[in-house]
């Protein structure tokens, strides 16, 4: 009789293609399970799972490792621990940062953890070509990297106009992932049903950007894999989950895109999505379906997702079937234990510039402006226009309209170049915050209700090398240093994940933190993203994605 490691029996086991629970076995040797139900095996070591319900390890379907502010290694010791066996990421943020030298820190250090980390390769470096960002990557840069054996496809296509064009460029990118047998993700914001389809022409195949009910049928119906997103300022799950039924299931997974490790560790990743949906009516055999083989069909990783022969042992005793409490995780066909490891160094500068306080002033000719204004728990902003307040011709804090002034500042090779726009919804009381995480050039973003405070935080990350800080009438009264890149701390997740809530009781004490129901800092770093509707602020200026356009911060003919 063949003897192998590991026998997991009584458990109530997740068949992923029938959706259905069944009373089997599962038998597990050299990190695979090599067969299911009876069979005639001895194994090393039996496993009671006492009727418990037994699920695949959940898989991300698309994440950025870099908005959660920790490093690869140190995310996974969280994720794990909440169930999620593998990510599907995107480095699109510190290869804007530092280009090829970024994606391959980041390859090295998650070679540190369990946890599967499949990488794309960003396809969008710079986001756009009027922004100033650290790195310029074209399809010769990108190459290489498909030699690592982590590399999984190329990264969300959101230069839309470069695709409809077939600009040279993105269509070499595009080609070469598809010719080496990869695939490429999409990022369909603001697209039109037309303008999806021209994604589907080039073999564009997921996207991850749909926020209404009528935007997943849009993706539904052109082809797409869906991927329903729940992060940290994407709330879109609860308007996009009503999409979904038996019969069409199987085009949806769920992903987190940007989710900060304070907010993992306290609500979940991809178990909060499956806790969501299944509250929202989805049975629980479909939920967990969704959160495991669909991400991994969608990325052809052809032995995860799935508690049959042939597949990974990456596997889930749940304590609680519909709260999605994990008990155990298995990876690999081990039981998994924190393990011990230390974020590598990073030992670049990557924050440069030489802003002057003088250079806040936002002088108007006339009182009626362009606004940024916020959409909370969204990425999407509103374009308004509104009469600001003015003092002999120089904008100040507007109290009663919460309306603060915004900067944009280069910081990359200390060009000298930032733009000052509005933005109304921060609820600030006084002082200011900055960081250096503003996707997806991730130059300085800054908001204040007077310049010294703004010119104090954007001065105190510039000199710990990037971070985000709080300032008060000209004080620092609380900082994040961010030394990786000015995007992720090298600290630990439980030390980074205090100092995000330091930062967090900084800003309530500047603030109106009755009326924010959204965190600020993310909120923040995502008005800088012109790829997304509707207003935006780049350090070339204020942006409008509807016009394709710069506009001034005046209203024209006013």
């Amino acid at each position: 009789m063949k003897k192998v490691e590991k026998c997991i029996e009584n458990g109530r086991v997740l068949n992923v293609f029938s959706r259905q629970f069944e009373n089997k076995s599962l038998w597990i040797d050299h990190g695979m399970i090599v067969a299911s139900g009876n069979a005639d095996l001895k194994a090393a070591e039996y496993f009671d799972a006492h009727d418990a319900y037994i699920v695949p390890g959940m898989i991300d379907a698309h994440v950025h490792i870099e908005s959660s502010m920790v490093a690869p290694s140190e995310l996974g010791k969280v994720l794990l621990k909440k169930g999620v066996t593998a990510i599907v990421t995107d480095p699109h943020e510190i290869a804007n940062v530092c280009g090829v030298t970024g994606i391959k820190y980041m390859i090295e250090d998650a070679a540190q953890t369990p946890l599967d980390i499949f990488f794309m390769l960003p396809s969008s470096v710079p986001c756009t070509p009027f922004e100033h960002n650290g790195a310029i990557l074209d399809a010769e840069d990108l190459y290489p990297l498909y030699q690592y054996k982590e590399v999984n496809g190329l990264a969300e296509v959101m230069d839309y106009p470069a695709v409809a064009k077939r600009d040279a460029g993105i269509m070499q990118k595009i080609r070469d992932a598809q010719n080496l047998g990869y695939h490429v993700d999409g990022h369909g914001s603001g697209l039109n049903c037309s303008q999806l389809d021209v994604y589907r022409q080039v073999g564009i195949d997921t996207d991850h950007e749909c926020t209404s009910f009528e935007e997943a049928q849009e993706r539904l119906s052109a082809g797409f894999w869906v991927f329903l997103r729940e992060g940290s300022v994407e709330r879109d799950l609860q308007h996009t989950i009503g999409i979904v039924n038996e019969g069409n299931a199987q085009r949806f997974a769920f992903c987190t895109d940007d989710k900060l490790i304070d907010d993992i560790i306290a609500e979940g990743s991809i178990d909060r999505c499956v806790r969501l949906a299944i509250k929202k009516g989805i049975r629980p055999e479909t939920a967990y379906t969704m959160a495991s083989y669909n991400a991994a069909c969608a990325h052809k990783l052809s032995t995860a997702g799935a508690l049959s022969t042939g597949y990974k042992a990456d596997l889930l005793i749940l304590a609680d079937l519909k709260d999605a409490k994990v008990e155990k995780t298995m990876k690999n066909g081990q039981w998994i234990m924190e393990n011990a490891s230390e974020v590598l160094a990073f030992n670049q500068n990557t924050v440069q510039q030489h802003l002057t306080l003088s250079d806040l002033q936002l002088q108007l000719s006339a009182p009626y402006c362009n606004v940024i204004g916020i959409k909370p728990n969204h990425i999407v902003t509103e374009h308004l226009k509104c009469k600001v307040s003015c003092d002999q011709g120089i904008f100040v804090n507007d109290d009663q309209q919460d309306i603060s002034k915004m900067v944009v500042v280069e910081r990359h090779h200390n060009l000298g170049t930032f733009g000052i726009g509005l933005v109304h919804g921060f609820s600030l009381k006084r002082g200011a915050i900055a960081t250096t995480v503003a996707h997806d050039s991730h130059n300085i973003v800054a908001v204040g209700s007077d310049d010294e405070s703004i010119y104090s935080a954007i001065q105190e990350i510039t000199a710990c090398g990037g971070g985000i800080a709080v300032a008060s009438e000209g004080q620092i009264i609380a900082c994040m240093p961010l030394a990786l890149a000015g995007l992720m701390s090298k600290k630990p997740y439980d030390q980074a994940a205090k100092d995000l809530q330091d930062i967090m009781d900084a800003y309530k004490k500047i603030s109106s933190p009755q009326t924010v129901s959204f965190n600020p800092f993310i909120t923040l770093s995502f008005l800088t993203l012109p790829v997304i509707p509707s207003l935006k602020l780049t350090d070339q200026g204020l942006y409008d994605f509807d016009q394709g356009a710069f506009i001034d911060v005046e209203v024209a003919g006013n």
